[in-house]
């Protein structure tokens, strides 16, 4: 599910909020599965490093870690789908 709902920093846990249909005790399930919030409802290192990103740089972040290598500036973000993708050169 694609929301343009709390796309700036700081809003991790509004934004997964959003993106799982309003349940935030999914969302924080989600996220204490991933490493990013302990089971007291703050956020690991690593949370709040993802936290502090917006959804672009988060976006941007991910493409990265998937594409093993590259840097975030070789990536252009899509909000429509909240994606990043290889810049065309």
């Amino acid at each position: 599910m694609v929301t343009q709902q709390h796309m700036g920093r700081y809003s991790l846990l509004k934004r997964l909020t959003a993106q799982v249909g309003g349940d935030e005790e999914m969302a924080k399930k989600i996220l204490i599965q991933r490493g990013h919030m302990r089971e007291d409802g703050t956020l690991t290192a690593e949370g709040a490093s993802r936290d502090s990103m917006t959804a672009e740089e988060r976006a941007k972040d991910r493409a990265v870690k998937l594409s093993k290598g590259g840097k975030v500036k070789d990536y252009v973000y899509n909000p429509a789908t909240n994606r990043a993708r290889l810049r065309s050169r």
